[in-house]
């Protein structure tokens, strides 16, 4: 994927809404031909215009945002382990686990709750003993290595025109809220909402403050961030991949389902929610693993995976 040297301050709001105008043309020439196929061509027929989103000025609006696979490809802390071994936090051993779960991940294009609890497990017991501020500086440099070209660039888009129109823009995920924060930060958005590990003194304890933000979690913490900041939910727009995050789509009066996988898309199209998918096909078309030179044995499971999954369909 190229670099997002197109997201410079000269070139980024026109570059986002040109994005959003040309999604909107298409979705407006398939309308108008599906009118025209049922009650043939007429004249003087003109569809009704779609209003403009998000309104601009409208400052009682928000955006919030799922992170993994919809706004970066694959899941943030499988990206994030990737660097923690390259940094020797932990051995072989546990980065074939992580390339299996993001094997999975990208094959399967949902999050499998007992997996995701397995690698949060894994990311506390590797954490546990260091300092806040070490992480976070890791975390910047694990941004650049391997999370900054997997942006998807039209959902980025999407939220530029949010920040464009005066919104506040927030990714929503069950990431840690020190790697969210991060990644917030450098796509120039308003903030974001994580899991939180304990520290005391500023050191990691290996446990979390209550659970992970994720289902019915997400949604919560979306209404009370709404009341806190004075924003009326009907007039704010959520976006995920994943039918997990159904009760926080659920909430706004703007859905998008993004990259969504198959239970999602069903029920985004039974609602008429917006669907937006960037990836290439039904499925991402390459499979991104954490990997280290040298390290054949994954390399090797993640060729059996796709044999698996190609043989499957």
């Amino acid at each position: 994927m190229a670099a997002l040297g197109w997201l410079t301050p000269r070139r980024r709001s026109a570059t986002a809404r040109s994005v959003l105008a040309g999604e909107a043309a298409a979705e407006a020439a398939r309308k108008t031909s599906q009118q025209l196929d049922e009650f043939g061509t007429l004249d003087g027929f003109a569809p009704p215009a779609e209003p403009d989103f998000p309104v601009l000025g409208d400052d009682r609006a928000a955006a919030f945002f799922d992170l993994d696979n919809t706004v970066m490809q694959g899941a943030a802390i499988f990206h994030f382990g990737r660097g923690l071994y390259k940094r020797k936090f932990f051995q072989r051993r546990e980065l074939a686990r992580f390339a299996w779960q993001q094997t999975w991940f990208r094959l399967a294009g949902v999050e499998d709750p007992e997996h995701m609890q397995d690698v949060r497990e894994s990311a506390l017991s590797i954490v546990k003993g260091h300092r806040v501020s070490e992480l976070m500086s890791i975390g910047e440099e694990i941004y650049d290595e391997y999370m900054a070209d997997r942006i998807w660039p039209g959902t980025r888009a999407l939220a530029q025109a949010h920040l464009d129109a005066g919104q506040k823009v927030w990714l929503v995920t069950a990431a840690p809220v020190e790697t969210a924060t991060i990644i917030a930060r450098r796509l120039g958005l308003t903030g974001a909402l994580g899991t939180v590990a304990e520290s005391v003194d500023g050191v990691y304890t290996g446990k979390l403050v209550g659970e992970p933000l994720h289902g019915p979690a997400k949604a919560e913490a979306v209404r009370a961030l709404a009341a806190a900041e004075g924003l009326e939910l009907a007039r704010c727009a959520a976006y995920s991949d994943s039918h997990n995050d159904i009760p926080m789509l659920s909430l706004v009066g703007h859905p998008y389902a993004i990259n969504p996988d198959t239970k999602l898309r069903k029920h985004a199209r039974e609602r008429e929610w917006r669907l937006r998918d960037y990836r290439t096909g039904r499925k991402a078309a390459k499979v991104g693993i954490p990997a280290a030179a040298g390290v054949g044995a994954i390399a090797g499971g993640t060729a059996a995976a796709v044999a698996l999954h190609r043989r499957r369909r």
